[in-house]
């Protein structure tokens, strides 16, 4: 277990006084409100973060205010209200994941979207119980765990999503089959879940009363970071891949043998706002990786690890926009309507292979 931090006593201003008492009574009145809403929250959340990392006195900081010195595992305690709200959001967008899923018969999006929701949840959970309890070691160990593990299966919704589309627009302009595709690279998402699970588990394993459970949780980390930094090379690939395909079928350059000339699709504004929503959820998950292998490589008690306003932005933020961005364009409602073309399309393309062969 990473060693604990205390922190000593300091006084408070009126001025700082003030503004948490501000602070308090926005959120008492938020949170009271019968309408209350994801957006509404919105401004809060900013006022209440930069309130709390530039303000030396706040509770989110790294001096606590009390009677006593605090002892944390995480370097600060945790915002209680903007774990809340984080709840709210994943919370929200998991409801939404579970009744998409069902109405467009997507089961597939259960073990990846609806999953990720899940593990967010737990994550934040433990942050709010941390918020509450900041010595407890286990709600420390469970929102580490929960929230690095929890977005790889998001990751391969636009794994799956991407393969849907070369399948549509051509998979003569893509490199890689779309099955080939889905198969590679859902394949590179799974080792990569199994080795920050393992990292997880060893690192959680620790036993803070025994000798030696620093060197574990080390150990627990380092794991953990080959998996990160493997899903991100991953990521990279997959995104280099998926901007050469773009770029071929703009330039009708096919990059493997064209079977029929029916086999180029149309480009609709429905796969192309299904395209910037896999381009704004791929770009946010890469700074999200990107965030995660910096603060693993800076170890347990590192300035990164250990600074809440920049886990908020860079890890809580960036997966609340790759989440709802897979709700609201979501593919079962961009391309669920395409179906029907492509089915005609591999029709017209068996018919010319049939012809094709006869020839012959």
């Amino acid at each position: 277990m990473c060693p604990l931090r205390r922190f000593p006593r300091r006084s408070r201003s009126y001025t700082a006084q003030t503004a948490d008492n501000f602070v308090g009574a926005l959120k008492a009145l938020l949170f009271s409100s019968r309408t209350l809403s994801p957006f509404c929250l919105a401004p809060l959340f900013f006022f209440s973060s930069q309130h709390e990392i530039l303000n030396s006195d706040s509770m989110s900081n790294s001096t606590i205010h009390s009677d006593h010195p605090i002892s944390s595992p995480y370097g600060y305690v945790p915002s209680r209200g903007v774990a809340v709200i984080f709840l709210i959001l994943f919370g929200l967008s998991t409801a939404a994941h579970l009744g998409q899923a069902i109405m467009y018969r997507m089961w597939w999006l259960f073990p990846t979207a609806f999953l990720c929701g899940l593990g967010e949840l737990t994550g934040w959970s433990g942050r709010l119980w941390s918020s509450i309890s900041p010595r407890e070691a286990n709600p420390y160990m469970m929102q580490i765990t929960t929230t690095i593990i929890s977005p790889t299966p998001l990751i391969a919704v636009n794994f799956i999503v991407l393969g849907h589309i070369i399948r549509r627009l051509g998979p003569c302009y893509s490199r890689l089959s779309p099955r080939n595709y889905t198969r590679i690279f859902l394949s590179c998402d799974l080792v990569a879940l199994l080795i920050q699970g393992a990292g997880g588990g060893i690192a959680a394993s620790s036993n803070p009363r025994k000798t030696g459970s620093t060197k574990t949780q080390e150990l627990g980390g380092h794991i953990m970071l080959v998996g990160i930094i493997f899903q991100l090379v991953a990521l990279c690939v997959y995104s280099f891949l998926g901007v050469q395909f773009i770029r071929n079928y703009r330039a009708s350059r096919p990059v493997r043998p064209m079977i029929s000339s029916a086999e180029r699709g149309i480009l609709t504004q429905r796969v192309r706002l299904m395209l910037w929503a896999l381009t704004v959820s791929t770009s946010v998950l890469l700074i999200r990786g990107v965030y995660r292998t910096i603060e693993l490589a800076d170890g347990w008690t590192g300035e990164v690890i250990t600074t809440e306003f920049w886990f908020n932005m860079f890890d809580g933020g960036m997966v609340i926009v790759a989440i709802w961005t897979i709700n609201i364009a979501h593919p079962g409602l961009l391309l669920s309507a395409e179906k029907e073309r492509e089915g005609l399309m591999l029709k017209q393309i068996s018919s010319s292979t049939s012809l094709t062969s006869l020839a012959v």
